[in-house]
Protein backbone atom coordinates (compact mmCIF):
# COMPACT_ATOMS: atom_id res chain seq x y z
CA UNK A 1 0.00 0.00 0.00
CA UNK A 2 1.37 3.22 -1.21
CA UNK A 3 1.73 6.34 1.28
CA UNK A 4 -0.95 8.18 -0.25
CA UNK A 5 -3.31 5.14 0.36
CA UNK A 6 -2.26 4.71 3.74
CA UNK A 7 -3.42 8.91 4.28
CA UNK A 8 -6.59 8.19 2.64
CA UNK A 9 -7.63 5.44 4.85
CA UNK A 10 -6.86 7.58 7.90
CA UNK A 11 -8.87 10.19 7.33
CA UNK A 12 -11.98 8.34 6.06
CA UNK A 13 -11.29 6.42 9.77
CA UNK A 14 -10.89 9.53 11.44
CA UNK A 15 -14.27 10.82 9.87
CA UNK A 16 -16.05 7.51 10.49
CA UNK A 17 -14.94 7.89 14.57
CA UNK A 18 -15.62 11.39 15.03
CA UNK A 19 -18.61 12.17 17.07
CA UNK A 20 -21.77 13.17 15.71
CA UNK A 21 -23.12 16.95 15.72
CA UNK A 22 -24.79 18.37 18.27
CA UNK A 23 -28.83 18.63 17.80
CA UNK A 24 -30.69 22.07 16.86
CA UNK A 25 -32.09 23.78 19.81
CA UNK A 26 -36.12 24.99 19.30
CA UNK A 27 -35.80 28.94 20.92
CA UNK A 28 -39.33 30.17 22.23
CA UNK A 29 -39.69 33.44 22.60
CA UNK A 30 -42.60 34.91 24.93
CA UNK A 31 -43.67 38.17 23.52
CA UNK A 32 -43.41 37.21 19.46
CA UNK A 33 -46.40 34.50 21.12
CA UNK A 34 -48.03 36.90 23.30
CA UNK A 35 -48.52 39.17 20.28
CA UNK A 36 -49.49 36.52 18.02
CA UNK A 37 -52.67 35.60 20.82
CA UNK A 38 -53.50 39.43 20.84
CA UNK A 39 -54.05 39.14 16.36
CA UNK A 40 -55.60 36.48 16.51
CA UNK A 41 -57.91 37.49 19.33
CA UNK A 42 -58.49 40.66 17.40
CA UNK A 43 -59.21 38.82 14.23
CA UNK A 44 -61.60 36.84 15.92
CA UNK A 45 -63.56 40.45 17.61
CA UNK A 46 -63.71 41.50 13.94
CA UNK A 47 -65.28 38.34 12.49
CA UNK A 48 -68.14 38.64 15.56
CA UNK A 49 -68.71 41.82 14.83
CA UNK A 50 -69.45 41.20 11.35
CA UNK A 51 -71.46 38.37 12.14
CA UNK A 52 -73.28 40.30 14.84
CA UNK A 53 -73.78 43.24 11.71
CA UNK A 54 -75.26 41.00 9.13
CA UNK A 55 -77.52 39.55 11.93
CA UNK A 56 -78.72 43.16 12.87
CA UNK A 57 -79.01 43.94 9.05
CA UNK A 58 -81.23 40.89 8.58
CA UNK A 59 -83.62 41.49 11.32
CA UNK A 60 -84.04 45.12 9.69
CA UNK A 61 -84.99 43.37 6.81
CA UNK A 62 -87.30 41.16 8.56
CA UNK A 63 -88.81 44.02 10.41
CA UNK A 64 -89.14 46.06 6.26
CA UNK A 65 -90.82 43.00 4.95
CA UNK A 66 -93.55 42.45 7.92
CA UNK A 67 -94.13 46.38 7.87
CA UNK A 68 -94.91 46.39 4.48
CA UNK A 69 -96.97 43.20 5.05
CA UNK A 70 -100.78 43.91 4.13
CA UNK A 71 -103.70 43.29 6.64
CA UNK A 72 -105.11 40.19 5.71
CA UNK A 73 -108.51 41.07 7.13
CA UNK A 74 -110.26 43.87 5.58
CA UNK A 75 -113.81 45.26 6.47
CA UNK A 76 -114.80 47.47 3.61
CA UNK A 77 -117.11 44.94 1.75
CA UNK A 78 -119.65 45.15 4.88
CA UNK A 79 -118.92 48.83 5.71
CA UNK A 80 -120.39 49.34 1.84
CA UNK A 81 -122.98 47.11 2.56
CA UNK A 82 -124.34 48.97 5.52
CA UNK A 83 -124.08 52.51 4.05
CA UNK A 84 -125.77 51.45 0.95
CA UNK A 85 -128.62 49.77 3.30
CA UNK A 86 -129.24 53.07 4.90
CA UNK A 87 -128.93 55.02 1.79
CA UNK A 88 -130.81 53.03 0.02
CA UNK A 89 -133.51 53.61 3.00
CA UNK A 90 -133.22 57.04 2.53
CA UNK A 91 -134.07 57.43 -1.78
CA UNK A 92 -137.33 55.48 -0.52
CA UNK A 93 -138.44 57.63 1.09
CA UNK A 94 -142.33 58.48 -0.37
CA UNK A 95 -144.20 61.65 -1.57
CA UNK A 96 -141.79 63.62 -0.48
CA UNK A 97 -138.12 63.12 -1.39
CA UNK A 98 -134.95 64.46 -0.05
CA UNK A 99 -134.81 66.90 -2.97
CA UNK A 100 -134.89 70.62 -3.16
CA UNK A 101 -136.87 70.63 -6.20
CA UNK A 102 -139.55 68.71 -5.24
CA UNK A 103 -139.80 70.25 -1.44
CA UNK A 104 -140.32 73.79 -2.93
CA UNK A 105 -142.98 72.34 -4.72
CA UNK A 106 -144.79 70.40 -2.39
CA UNK A 107 -144.91 73.92 -0.14
CA UNK A 108 -145.86 75.77 -3.32
CA UNK A 109 -149.31 73.44 -4.11
CA UNK A 110 -150.13 70.94 -1.04
CA UNK A 111 -148.71 73.00 1.73
CA UNK A 112 -149.56 76.37 0.23
CA UNK A 113 -151.48 79.03 1.09
CA UNK A 114 -155.70 77.81 0.61
CA UNK A 115 -156.98 78.83 -2.71
CA UNK A 116 -160.12 80.67 -2.33
CA UNK A 117 -161.19 79.46 -5.81
CA UNK A 118 -160.66 75.77 -4.42
CA UNK A 119 -163.48 74.14 -4.32
CA UNK A 120 -164.29 71.89 -1.04
CA UNK A 121 -163.40 68.69 -2.79
CA UNK A 122 -160.50 70.34 -3.54
CA UNK A 123 -159.81 71.29 -0.17
CA UNK A 124 -160.54 67.98 1.38
CA UNK A 125 -157.86 66.03 -0.79
CA UNK A 126 -155.32 68.29 -0.14
CA UNK A 127 -155.74 67.73 3.64
CA UNK A 128 -155.68 63.99 2.98
CA UNK A 129 -152.73 64.71 0.34
CA UNK A 130 -151.29 66.57 3.30
CA UNK A 131 -151.44 63.69 6.09
CA UNK A 132 -150.71 60.43 3.90
CA UNK A 133 -147.32 62.45 3.54
CA UNK A 134 -147.22 63.07 7.05
CA UNK A 135 -147.69 59.08 7.72
CA UNK A 136 -145.77 58.55 5.11
CA UNK A 137 -142.58 60.65 6.79
CA UNK A 138 -142.99 59.37 9.89
CA UNK A 139 -142.96 55.68 8.72
CA UNK A 140 -140.11 56.78 6.51
CA UNK A 141 -138.32 58.11 9.54
CA UNK A 142 -139.01 53.86 11.35
CA UNK A 143 -137.91 52.31 8.04
CA UNK A 144 -134.39 54.30 8.90
CA UNK A 145 -134.03 53.57 12.25
CA UNK A 146 -134.54 50.03 11.88
CA UNK A 147 -131.83 49.50 9.02
CA UNK A 148 -129.89 51.39 11.75
CA UNK A 149 -130.12 49.44 14.47
CA UNK A 150 -129.72 46.59 11.97
CA UNK A 151 -126.60 47.53 10.84
CA UNK A 152 -125.40 47.67 15.20
CA UNK A 153 -124.88 44.02 15.43
CA UNK A 154 -122.85 43.96 11.81
CA UNK A 155 -120.62 47.16 13.25
CA UNK A 156 -120.27 45.04 16.78
CA UNK A 157 -118.75 42.14 14.75
CA UNK A 158 -116.36 44.45 12.66
CA UNK A 159 -115.14 46.16 15.64
CA UNK A 160 -114.07 42.95 17.21
CA UNK A 161 -111.97 41.63 14.53
CA UNK A 162 -111.18 45.08 13.52
CA UNK A 163 -109.47 45.62 16.92
CA UNK A 164 -108.04 41.85 17.34
CA UNK A 165 -106.20 42.32 14.13
CA UNK A 166 -104.60 45.90 15.03
CA UNK A 167 -103.63 43.71 18.08
CA UNK A 168 -102.09 40.92 15.85
CA UNK A 169 -100.78 43.41 13.57
CA UNK A 170 -97.01 41.89 12.61
CA UNK A 171 -96.16 45.38 11.42
CA UNK A 172 -97.04 49.42 11.11
CA UNK A 173 -98.83 48.64 7.91
CA UNK A 174 -101.23 46.00 9.12
CA UNK A 175 -101.41 48.27 12.40
CA UNK A 176 -101.79 51.53 9.92
CA UNK A 177 -104.65 49.63 8.07
CA UNK A 178 -106.22 48.36 10.97
CA UNK A 179 -106.66 51.71 12.67
CA UNK A 180 -108.01 53.27 9.30
CA UNK A 181 -110.63 50.72 8.88
CA UNK A 182 -111.53 51.24 12.45
CA UNK A 183 -111.94 55.16 11.56
CA UNK A 184 -113.56 54.04 8.59
CA UNK A 185 -116.32 52.25 10.69
CA UNK A 186 -116.80 54.88 13.03
CA UNK A 187 -117.65 57.36 9.84
CA UNK A 188 -120.25 54.50 8.92
CA UNK A 189 -121.60 54.78 12.82
CA UNK A 190 -122.10 58.79 11.64
CA UNK A 191 -123.47 58.48 8.54
CA UNK A 192 -126.05 56.46 10.29
CA UNK A 193 -126.73 58.80 12.38
CA UNK A 194 -127.02 61.28 10.52
CA UNK A 195 -129.42 59.39 8.27
CA UNK A 196 -131.59 59.05 11.50
CA UNK A 197 -131.29 62.42 12.34
CA UNK A 198 -132.14 63.47 9.00
CA UNK A 199 -135.24 61.04 8.85
CA UNK A 200 -136.87 62.40 12.03
CA UNK A 201 -136.30 65.96 11.10
CA UNK A 202 -138.37 65.57 7.82
CA UNK A 203 -141.02 63.62 9.86
CA UNK A 204 -141.03 66.29 11.97
CA UNK A 205 -141.00 69.03 9.66
CA UNK A 206 -143.92 67.19 7.39
CA UNK A 207 -146.04 67.03 10.37
CA UNK A 208 -145.30 70.49 11.17
CA UNK A 209 -146.68 71.74 7.74
CA UNK A 210 -149.69 69.67 7.59
CA UNK A 211 -150.39 71.60 10.88
CA UNK A 212 -149.59 74.90 9.38
CA UNK A 213 -151.12 73.64 6.04
CA UNK A 214 -154.39 72.55 8.59
CA UNK A 215 -154.42 76.25 10.40
CA UNK A 216 -154.39 78.26 7.04
CA UNK A 217 -157.22 75.45 5.27
CA UNK A 218 -158.81 76.36 8.34
CA UNK A 219 -159.11 80.18 8.27
CA UNK A 220 -160.48 79.51 5.01
CA UNK A 221 -163.00 77.24 5.61
CA UNK A 222 -164.09 80.00 8.06
CA UNK A 223 -163.75 82.84 6.14
CA UNK A 224 -166.48 80.73 3.75
CA UNK A 225 -168.77 79.87 6.41
CA UNK A 226 -169.10 83.24 7.22
CA UNK A 227 -169.52 85.14 3.96
CA UNK A 228 -172.77 85.89 3.59
CA UNK A 229 -174.32 84.07 0.73
CA UNK A 230 -171.86 81.23 0.67
CA UNK A 231 -171.79 80.32 4.29
CA UNK A 232 -174.59 78.63 6.33
CA UNK A 233 -178.19 78.65 5.33
CA UNK A 234 -180.95 77.33 7.99
CA UNK A 235 -183.07 74.75 7.08
CA UNK A 236 -185.89 72.86 8.42
CA UNK A 237 -184.80 69.50 9.86
CA UNK A 238 -186.95 66.13 10.77
CA UNK A 239 -185.38 64.90 13.69
CA UNK A 240 -187.56 61.47 14.48
CA UNK A 241 -190.15 59.89 11.91
CA UNK A 242 -193.68 60.41 11.65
Amino acid sequence: MTRKSLIAASLAAALMLAPPARAAWIVFDPSNYAENVIQAARALEQINNQIVSLQNEAQMLINEARNLMSLPYTALRELQYSVQRTQSLLMQARNIAYDVQQIDQAFATTYGTASISATDRQLIDGARARWSNTVAGLQDAMRVQAGVVGNIDTNRLETAALLGASQDAAGALQATQAGNQLLALQAQQLADLTAVVAANGRADAIAEAERAAAAEQGREQRRRFLTPGTGYVPGSARMFHD
